[in-house]
């Protein structure tokens, strides 16, 4: 019997891009929370391992390069044969392609769709072929402010995103009703590799500080509350639903 609702001993929980930032701040809080955990990426997530495992944790490293879909199902395969089994899948791997919409090529246009929404859509697909089979699961998707706004020079990003809230709901619908709950977490503005380029812009860093009603950029750890409490049995009728964690930006 589990110690409280938010209790994830004994579940095993794939996350991708592991390695660092939101990734890492996830697996972090998923682990201290029971999880054992599957670090999916390029490069090998051995310090998010090592900190898995100080927490009394098991962790593996599952090596895949998600620019493509060629990986998805060996994905699913490694973490079951290396921890015994998928109970929590965490899309958190992307990219983003900074440029005018005039200028924008088709290169950049790809390359972000392709690892931000089809391989997405395609690691769901084979994670939830095992959780069906099994008549539970929880997948949290990994959305973004950009799910709701527009935003400005990154036009395959906000097609990318935009279509995991919709997929995230569509998946929902599909699968309520076989015990896979199917959620996302909406960053919002988190310091991480992945917007450096923003921070280090002082008139941009100053926009979106003034907005931010918290004060502050957010931190990856800010995420663990929130995929916690999506990956346990505390939101079991949740469904479909896209969780922003972004210090009140949408509330502004």
């Amino acid at each position: 019997m589990a110690a409280t609702p938010f209790d994830l001993a004994g579940r095993v929980a794939v996350v991708t891009g592991a390695n660092t930032g939101i990734g890492q701040g996830i697996a972090l809080a998923l682990a201290a929370a029971g999880a054992d955990i599957a670090a999916v990426g390029r490069t090998p997530a051995e310090e998010t391992i090592e900190k898995v495992r100080a927490l009394g944790r098991r962790a593996a490293i599952v090596s895949a390069d998600l620019s493509t879909i060629g990986p998805v199902n060996r994905v699913v395969e490694e973490a079951v044969d290396k921890l015994g089994g998928l109970d929590i899948l965490v899309n958190n791997a992307g990219i983003i392609r900074r440029n005018d919409s005039l200028d924008f090529t088709e290169e950049d246009w790809d390359a972000v769709v392709d690892t931000n929404l089809k391989s997405v859509f395609f690691l769901c697909q084979a994670a939830g072929r095992h959780m069906v089979a099994e008549g539970r699961g929880k997948i949290i998707n990994i959305a973004s402010m950009l799910t709701f706004q527009g935003g400005i020079r990154v036009p395959s990003y906000t097609a990318s995103k935009s279509g995991i809230g919709g997929l995230t709901k569509l998946l929902a619908n599909e699968w309520a009703a076989k015990g896979v709950n199917v959620n996302a977490i909406a960053p919002g503005y988190i310091a991480t590799n992945n917007t450096a380029a923003l921070q280090a812009d002082e008139t941009r860093n100053r926009q979106i500080m003034e907005r931010i009603p918290a004060g502050r950029w957010g931190s990856p750890a800010d995420m663990g509350g929130a995929a916690v409490f999506l990956a346990s049995s505390a939101s079991d009728y949740i469904q479909g639903h896209i969780l922003a964690v972004d210090g009140g930006w949408l509330a502004r």
